[in-house]
């Protein structure tokens, strides 16, 4: 009984992708975050910013996080500044500036990817390398569990925050 268990999961290995091809494969993709500017009150007759600077402000500091925080497994290739954009917010009654960052990312795994997609600032992504993904049971589950782990961590700092 043990040893068709063992001939099994044999078999299961072999016709699985070789590892091999998942070493030499990088995921490229672009990918396109929106930074808000939401506007400061002046404080006394002076000191009131507006969007738009405080939008290119935030942008500015995301860009040298990109450029200068090392990530694991993660690598920017290009950055792309765009031009800053105002939008109408009828609930707030008020403008609010956009300030577009697109990245060219070179990436291990789809896992790092995650980290791109949940930021509030996200977007777009599009994916140029490869061009199709095949997923076995197992990197599925890896995948779904690490969306589940960066969603609650997510909550976590949200709650934190409400609760200041």
């Amino acid at each position: 009984m043990l040893k068709s268990e063992i001939n099994s999961r044999e078999k299961e290995e072999k016709s699985e992708r070789p590892r091999e091809q998942l070493i030499n494969t990088r995921l490229r993709f672009k990918v396109r975050f929106d930074y808000k500017g939401k506007p400061r009150p002046a404080r006394f007759f002076f000191g009131g910013r507006r969007t738009e600077s405080v939008a290119q402000e935030f942008r500015e500091q995301q860009v040298a996080l990109w450029r200068n925080v090392p990530l694991q497994g993660i690598y920017v290739e290009n950055m792309d500044l765009g031009e800053i954009y105002s939008v109408y917010d009828d609930e707030m009654d008020e403008e609010i500036a956009f300030a577009p960052l697109e990245l060219m990312v070179s990436a291990d795994s789809l896992d790092d990817l995650l980290r791109f997609i949940v930021r509030e600032e996200f977007r777009r992504i599009e994916i140029l390398e490869p061009g199709s993904i095949i997923l076995n049971g197992k990197e599925i589950e890896r995948l779904l569990f690490k969306i589940n782990e960066l969603f609650q961590n997510r909550l976590l700092l949200r709650l934190k925050e409400s609760s200041r």
